[in-house]
């Protein structure tokens, strides 16, 4: 039903009745904090590491276990490292590891 509602105030929006008044319940919330944790993300031919409010040692794997790279970054900063295509797993100081994906 909710999505039903939606579906008619937009189409009625798209009509050109720009007044018709939208419920908050479907517009999207603000973000009210900002991620400061570290974070790792594939990218085309590189991995992008973010260190969060800290510093943070990035660990990067291949797909087999063996070690590729340790990756040092200061607090608030980033650091971009190329890599060759394929899958590596990243462990941050021991908080968490995760499946990156390098095209």
């Amino acid at each position: 039903m909710k999505r039903s509602i939606h579906i008619l105030i937009c189409l009625l929006a798209m009509a050109g009745m720009n007044a018709v008044p939208v419920p908050d319940s479907f517009l999207p919330q603000r973000v009210e904090s900002v991620v400061t944790g570290p974070a790792a993300q594939g990218a085309e031919g590189r991995i992008v590491f973010i260190a969060g409010s800290t510093d943070a040692t990035f660990n990067v794997y291949s797909i087999t276990g063996q070690l590729v790279k340790v990756v040092r970054v200061a607090a608030d900063q980033r650091a971009s490292v190329d890599f060759p295509k394929g899958f590596y797993i990243v462990k941050c100081s021991n908080q968490w590891s995760r499946k990156v994906v390098v095209r």
